[in-house]
């Protein structure tokens, strides 16, 4: 199918929890493909599966300087995350020209199902792991604002709102 199609905020789907996967099927592993090739065309370093309206546990990562190491997830969940924090500029294409400084766990452990329906663990860190946690994020149907004081995220979506008027 190729590039998909980003649902913007403020559809209600980018709010509601994405269904757990279970068992990899090849609708699963298209959906992947589909999502790494609309990541690419962004381009962007991570996609979550509600961002193209499938509401399935699914996400891709690639935080990669060269590109094409995607690492496909399906069902993630953390289970470490450090102590340290870090503050990262994150964007969304479900907010448009939106953008925001988000502290987050510098580092984290996360569990998932890789594309053989193996669960795997994996360590992240800088901007992979900045990328892994907004991608579960956005599986738990939260965005990047959600994390942001209320001032700040309605200083933002007042910027969303006059940008499509």
């Amino acid at each position: 199918m190729g590039a998909r199609p980003i649902l913007l905020w403020p559809d209600r789907r980018l709010s509601e929890p994405a269904a757990a996967v279970g068992e990899i099927d090849a609708a699963a592993r298209a959906v992947w493909d589909d999502m790494i090739e609309t990541m690419e065309a962004m381009p962007g370093v991570g996609l979550a599966a509600p961002q193209i309206g499938v509401m399935r546990a699914l996400a891709v990562v690639d935080a990669s300087e060269d590109r094409g190491r995607a690492i496909r997830m399906a069902d993630p969940q953390v289970l470490e995350a450090s102590a340290e924090t870090k503050p990262w500029e994150e964007a969304s294409p479900c907010l448009p020209g939106v953008f925001a400084k988000v502290t987050r766990p510098a580092k984290v452990r996360v569990a998932w199902t890789d594309e053989t329906g193996a669960r795997v663990r994996g360590e992240f860190d800088g901007l992979w792991a900045v990328s892994v946690q907004h991608q579960i994020d956005h599986l738990a149907g939260r965005l990047f604002i959600d994390r942001l004081s209320r001032t700040k995220r309605e200083m933002l979506l007042k910027k969303v709102r006059k940008a499509r008027a």
